[in-house]
């Protein structure tokens, strides 16, 4: 992807944007500002007049009409101090502009026509100047105080760009005027790893680069749209989208956003390369009231993130509200079937190539309302979502260890069992003991137990992740690389991991025998295992010419349909009892 640079001399959009959110609306002040002007001026035009010697009658008393200088004097005064009080910066210079407008004609009337008379006049011009100033100073500091206070309120106190209440009202005001804009929701990918790993410390400080990039780039104007980004909190950012004219425009701003994050961060001297997930939704189009925009563009966000696709931006549909109620109903059913102990394991073999009994690998499953299974795909990524994942990886581990250790004391088999952690089960701190207390429990010799991690632990949780692995191999216990190939494999990647077996993705598996450019993939992953000691199994074969062709390529061992679905404990015995 083209990289952009931002340039600077910004337009400081969102200072702007802000302060047109925060100072009240003044058009309507603007009359009375006016008003005050004209009556300053009217006053000392009447001022003037009023020094005549004619008088007039009130009560058939005569009363000059010099005696009411004073009292237009003091009015024309209070004007000048109403306009300092009421408009700032603005009624201040207005104010001294309209004092240095009346002062010649005093100076003139003392020194060239004598007339000593207006000598209180330059004293009241004077005090009402430093009364101006003084008021004027004052609002200064005032204003210093609204500023802060301003901030407090709509600054995000960590990474100082607006916050989500900075957000709302953008929002309200967008809507309330019919403006067509869109709202976008990001999170940053695999985030929890880089507090869990390096601590909060370093994450507040990657937090707060991201946000410095995403706000030089919205001051940039280079995005060819007028932009507001905001922190939501944690490591999600809203990011509202103006002045487009297609899809086209709206897509290629998200874009920028993501190309700027591309470049490496430097946290302590550590390298971070962040990636985002965005889903957005369009006001009036997908919505028309804030909280909906809100939700449509959190599931389109939500769902770029279960896909794990390549592609990280996308837009709201109608078909997403059917998944979102679908993920909200498996939510409900996880918690129920975890209170209810109703979730339930499988055993799959695998083998070697010789047809011989490896092992098993436990498999979590839960059922529908009608009994029928639900796809581990939809409701591992819920339970991971919503913190749960620990919970199945628990109960699964310890059922499936309780059947295999009473398999073992029966009938003395040697076979692995094989065990998926996720990176937030393995990386707690009393997971260790949590194994140790298993094996003990149910009788499980170290050595049978196999753990099956992901590639994720090398982006999510790499340090802690490894410190754990490390203390599984001192137990004996075995290690296995699941679903290698789909991540971020690399071969520092391999060496770091005191791993032992490497499992080839079923995906590879399927495309093997209908391009060669798979095949060689597969047989290349076979032999960099090989190259670092490892076994290498293949998942998901299903057809005999697979068979075949992993056979052909030095393939280790196989999982799979062909030689055996998923079953039930009961199943699995009598297959060992064979």
């Amino acid at each position: 992807m083209k990289k952009h640079i931002i340039f600077p001399g910004r337009h400081e959009i969102i200072e702007k944007t802000l302060k047109s959110l925060t100072i009240k609306k003044r058009t309507h002040r603007i009359f009375f500002y006016l008003f005050l002007v004209l009556f300053f001026v009217g006053a000392y035009f009447t001022r003037r007049a009023t020094g005549s010697s004619e008088v007039f009658i009130i009560n058939r008393q005569p009363i000059p009409f010099a005696s009411l200088t004073g009292i237009f004097s003091i009015l024309s005064n209070l004007s000048l101090i109403l306009i300092v009080v009421l408009f700032g910066k603005t009624g201040f210079l207005t104010s001294m502009a309209l004092l240095l407008w009346q002062t010649p004609r005093l100076f003139f009337i003392i020194f060239k026509m004598k007339n000593y008379a207006v000598l209180p006049g330059i004293g009241t011009t004077i005090f009402v100047t430093l009364v101006i100033i003084l008021l004027h100073l004052n609002n200064l500091q005032i204003e210093k105080y609204q500023t802060k206070l301003r901030n407090l309120a709509v600054i995000d106190s960590l990474t100082e760009i607006p916050n989500r209440l900075a957000c709302v009202e953008l929002l309200n005001k967008l809507i309330k005027n019919h403006e067509k804009f869109a709202v976008v929701m990001i999170d940053l990918n695999n985030f929890k790893g880089i507090n869990d790993t390096m601590g909060h410390k370093a994450g507040n400080d990657v937090l707060v680069e991201v946000a410095s990039r995403w706000k030089l780039a919205v001051d940039s104007g280079l995005s060819g749209t007028v932009d507001f980004i905001t922190r939501q909190g944690g490591d999600e950012f809203t990011l509202i989208i103006r002045n487009y004219n297609s899809e086209e425009d709206i897509l290629k701003s998200i874009s920028y956003y993501e190309s700027v994050l591309e470049q490496r961060i430097v946290i302590r001297g550590k390298d971070y390369f962040i990636t985002a997930s965005f889903g957005y939704a369009e006001f009036p189009t997908d919505a028309d009231n804030f909280d909906t925009l809100f939700a449509y563009s959190d599931m389109a966000m939500y769902q770029i993130k279960r896909e794990r696709s390549s592609n990280h931006i996308l837009h709201f549909t109608p078909e997403l509200l059917k998944i979102s109620e679908y993920n909200t109903e498996l939510e409900r059913r996880i918690r129920t079937a975890l209170l209810q102990n109703t979730i339930y394991f499988k055993l799959q073999p695998q083998y070697d190539m010789s047809h011989n009994l490896r092992g098993f690998e436990a498999l979590a499953r839960m059922n529908d309302t009608e009994n029928n299974v639900i796809n581990p795909d939809d409701f591992i990524p819920i339970a991971e979502k919503i913190g749960l994942i620990d919970s199945v990886d628990h109960f699964v581990f310890e059922n499936s260890a309780k059947f295999f250790g009473d398999l073992i004391k029966k009938t003395g088999t040697d076979i692995t069992l094989s065990i998926n952690i996720s990176v937030r089960h393995l990386i707690n701190d009393d997971f260790i003991a949590e194994v140790q207390s298993i094996l003990n429990t149910y009788g499980i010799p170290a050595k049978q137990l196999e753990i099956e991690i992901t590639e994720s632990i090398m982006l999510d949780s790499e340090d802690k992740s490894l410190e754990r692995i490390n203390e599984l191999k001192k137990m004996g216990i075995k290690i296995a690389i699941d679903d290698f190939g789909t991540g971020y494999s690399s071969l520092s990647y391999l060496t770091r991991i005191p791993a032992d077996l490497l499992k080839i993705d079923k995906s590879f598996i399927n495309k093997m025998n209908s391009s060669e450019s798979s095949k060689q993939y597969v047989a290349t992953i076979i032999s960099i295992g090989h190259t670092m000691k490892f076994d290498v199994i293949s998942e998901g074969v299903e057809k005999e010419e697979q068979l075949e062709t992993l056979r052909s390529i030095g393939c280790d061992l196989i999982q799979g349909y062909l030689w055996g679905r998923p079953m039930m404990p009961e199943d699995a015995a009598k297959l060992i009892t064979k």
